[in-house]
């Protein structure tokens, strides 16, 4: 955590006022903090706003709709109780899984980056601002020793963070695909060992979809946005919409297939007594509907409007709407932080800077 805090760089807190009366590791340690707690609270509320829409696409990439009208199949099925019908899936750890995948995966990414990076001598991937900047003439004319060194760390953080974000959330996630009843009537009478049992069913398949969908997010939209994007549209607004098209048209085509077999490899577990055999699951999807059981323009559609909305609006809640609360999370900090003299003493330093502007 420390070896993060201390090498990234914080445009907030060399900025803020406030933070100036705190130590550099712990002004940056309160703002890590207050963002991972916000960006956990934003995914909560969208996934649980969005279930609807993530049952839509979970049916849809299931062994349960097949053949034709598979959307309008899919619909019939989320709402086949009522309207809340999806939310009647939702139990405690999906509320618990959805604020830790959020807030804890980014973090994670830059952990892993920066560690690794250390460790074998070579840069970061870009991030922040430095997306804004043109590209390093410099980094062309490294030796192919870094560049080896560089592709290797760099597909590796990705499988790193993919496995801690399927260990915190696949289990809630099918969780709410079979409803937390029949999910529960199906672990009793499984005898799995204590492991398997936390990282849940279909584990493979969902840390593929998460590894496809981190490396689009965190690693081919920033490093193609800096080298290849024009330099002078290269604004937040652009970066939105390069950063929504890369995950619509790019991360999620690829990523549609491991989460249509994740869907087909949980009811093979349902019907199969705990069991899950890959080549089995993709032998009878091809042999049942072909390519189809694993890609359509219908699956694709429904995996876009579940996991579009959050990750689309995610930079602008993370970039418009947290900074305007970090001044006075870092007031909070300085008043239990500092001692009532030392905040009298920074007052009064304060107030003669100002008359002297004056």
């Amino acid at each position: 955590y420390h070896i993060f805090v201390n090498s990234y760089n914080f445009t907030m807190t060399k900025n803020s006022k406030v933070s100036q009366d705190l130590p550099d590791t712990v002004a940056n340690s309160v703002l890590v903090g207050y963002r991972s707690t916000g960006i956990g609270l934003f995914g909560v509320v969208m996934r649980f706003t969005g279930m609807p829409l993530e049952k839509i696409a979970l049916f849809m990439n299931s062994s349960q709709v097949t053949g034709k009208n598979q959307f309008r199949k899919s619909i019939r099925l989320t709402f086949q109780d009522g309207f809340l019908t999806p939310y009647r899936v939702v139990g405690p750890s999906s509320i618990t899984a959805w604020f830790l995948q959020y807030s804890i995966m980014g973090f994670a990414f830059q952990f892993f980056d920066r560690a690794l990076s250390k460790m074998v001598g070579v840069e970061p991937v870009c991030y922040g601002q430095d997306l804004m900047k043109p590209p390093n003439d410099t980094e062309a004319e490294r030796s192919a020793g870094y560049k080896v060194k560089y592709l290797g760390k760099t597909l590796l953080v990705p499988v790193l963070t993919g496995g801690l974000e399927s260990w915190v959330s696949n289990r809630a996630e099918v969780q709410r695909y079979f409803g937390v009843d029949k999910f529960a009537r199906i672990q009793s009478r499984i005898n799995a060992n204590p492991i398997i049992r936390s990282a849940g069913p279909a584990f493979l398949a969902n840390t593929m979809r998460n590894i496809i969908m981190c490396n689009t997010t965190f690693v081919i939209t920033p490093m193609t946005y800096k080298r290849f994007f024009p330099q002078e549209q290269k604004n937040r607004s652009s970066l939105f919409w390069y950063g929504l098209s890369m995950n619509i048209f790019l991360g999620n085509v690829v990523a549609i297939t491991q989460q249509a077999l994740w869907g087909q490899s949980l009811d093979y577990y349902a019907q199969h007594n705990g069991r899950i055999r890959y080549k089995e699951v993709i032998h009878e999807g091809l042999q049942r509907d072909g390519f189809k059981a694993f890609f359509t323009p219908a699956k694709w559609s429904s995996r876009v409007l579940m996991n579009a909305p959050a990750q689309g609006v995610l930079p602008w809640f993370y970039h418009e709407i947290l900074p305007s609360g970090e001044d006075t999370i870092l007031g909070a900090a300085k008043a239990v932080y500092c001692s009532p003299s030392q905040i009298h003493e920074s007052l009064l330093t304060e107030r003669s800077n100002h008359s002297r502007r004056k």
